[in-house]
């Protein structure tokens, strides 16, 4: 029973939800949490997107250069599919985003700044790229990953004024980024194997078998409904994208009645936190950086419609 407790305790502790009794340091634990920034939402990360290319398109027309904006798809389409999709409605209507992902993909292919910038001549390139980021001659960002070696990225020109204007210090910003957003390798098998997490996905499964679903989690979910895609083919696209939107809605349902989303959340906040000793700093580094770029970018470019 104790175990359970401290177990319990640690969860609340790192989902910052406000539990007297934990612990006889409780109140600090809960102090220290309070202050911790909180990670943007991805709408929150959207705008501020929005807001780099935006500033982004302002410097390159002051360099003598067009620059496009990618703003395609609306707030509701842009939502991120995660290993939990609880959205029920969204799920009714765009499955788990598969013709959204398409649409992307085009219009990625069709990307008019690249098609811009290949009818440049030579010189008119190679000063656009200056313009941009720097080009060949820009200092390089390096930041260590936490599996070995290292990722580099050019700054300089329109990339480097506008990080700097969003969120002060592009190396600081790109270094925490990248420790902030490989933590997972860390402990990501752990937390599959979590006990409480792997008990709520066999409830979600269960769930699911009831519901005409047989799948044992949402992975095996989402790989069955691509199989399916791919074998009905392009020819019966419509067939497909309906027993989709069915599949997602279904799984959406069951997570929300099986809490998946708030134990999944709960046990990463969890052994997340346990990592706090070692990279605690970076973490509330880079969210305090991109709530930074987020108060600056609600200034810049409306949330989108």
């Amino acid at each position: 029973m104790g175990r359970v407790l401290m177990s319990m305790c640690a969860v609340m502790v790192a989902a910052s939800v406000v539990v007297t009794g934990c612990s006889d340091d409780g109140g600090r634990a809960r102090q220290a949490s309070d202050e911790r920034p909180p990670a943007l939402t991805w709408q929150q990360e959207l705008r501020v997107t929005d807001a780099q290319q935006r500033l982004t398109k302002q410097c390159m027309k002051r360099h003598g250069f067009a620059y496009s904006e990618d703003r395609g798809l609306s707030l509701r389409e842009s939502r991120p599919v995660r290993y939990v999709q609880d959205d029920v409605a969204w799920a009714r209507t765009y499955g788990y985003g598969s013709r959204i992902e398409a649409r992307s993909a085009r219009e990625r292919e069709r990307n008019p700044n690249g098609t811009y910038r290949q009818g440049l001549s030579a010189p008119r390139r190679a000063a656009f790229d200056v313009a941009l980021d720097g080009g060949e001659g820009a200092r390089m960002l390096t930041a260590p990953l936490l599996g070995g070696g290292e990722i580099r990225k050019r700054i300089g020109g329109c990339t480097e004024e506008v990080e700097r204007r969003l969120y002060g210090d592009p190396a600081e910003w790109f270094r925490t980024g990248k420790v902030v957003t490989s933590l997972n390798s860390l402990y990501g098998e752990r937390l599959m194997k979590d006990r409480a997490l792997t008990a709520a996905v066999r409830a979600w499964s269960r769930c699911m078998r009831k519901a005409g679903q047989p799948h044992e989690d949402p992975q095996a979910a989402r790989d069955a409904v691509r199989a399916d895609t791919g074998r009905l083919g392009a020819a019966r696209g419509d067939e497909a994208f309906a027993a989709e939107r069915r599949t997602a809605a279904a799984d959406a349902t069951c997570a929300r009645r099986t809490s998946l989303r708030a134990v999944a959340t709960a046990r990463e906040a969890y052994y997340v936190d346990r990592l706090r000793d070692r990279f605690g700093k970076d973490i509330d580094t880079y969210r305090r950086l991109g709530h930074r770029a987020y108060d600056r970018a609600v200034r810049i470019v409306p949330e989108r419609d």
